[in-house]
């Protein structure tokens, strides 16, 4: 299977899963989009991720990515992910999935008709407090 090239949309918390996704033998840490250019240039130097967008617009116009997860805030979810399908790309998206029985209907409805997976991700397992005790436990300090 080849790898699927990842843009990951908004830097707070979405920056944590860069390195999952750099770990990953499927997937391609390929963009990250940020709207603050000062953010988006301290992560993409940090994890060494060259493609970098300020508008979202842009990424779904990137013939490369294959897929975009989306980490924004709560009221932008729906309008960003059905966006993403309509663009063709595949979608994974922190929860809430929307903020509507409308948009959530709309998601659902284009990743049938498109042949897209859609993934509402639950998050918490990647909270930074599991992270670190992760790390805790792999250093054999716990």
């Amino acid at each position: 299977m080849s790898q699927v090239n990842i843009a990951i949309v908004g830097l707070g918390f979405g920056a944590e899963f860069i390195p999952i996704y750099q770990r990953h033998p499927q997937a391609n840490m390929y963009a990250i989009c940020q709207r603050t250019e000062e953010s988006l240039n301290e992560i993409g130097d940090k994890y060494g991720v060259e493609k970098r967008y300020q508008d979202y617009d842009d990424v779904l116009r990137d013939p490369d990515i294959t897929a975009v997860h989306i980490n924004t805030p709560i009221p932008n979810h729906g309008e960003q992910s059905i966006a993403a399908l309509e663009a063709g790309k595949h979608v994974a998206c922190t929860v809430p999935m929307a903020t509507s029985l409308k948009e959530c209907e709309e998601i659902v409805r284009l990743s049938k008709a498109n042949g897209l997976k859609y993934m509402m991700m639950e998050t918490v397992v990647y909270a930074r407090e599991f992270l670190y005790m992760k790390e805790l436990y792999d250093s054999g300090e716990l």
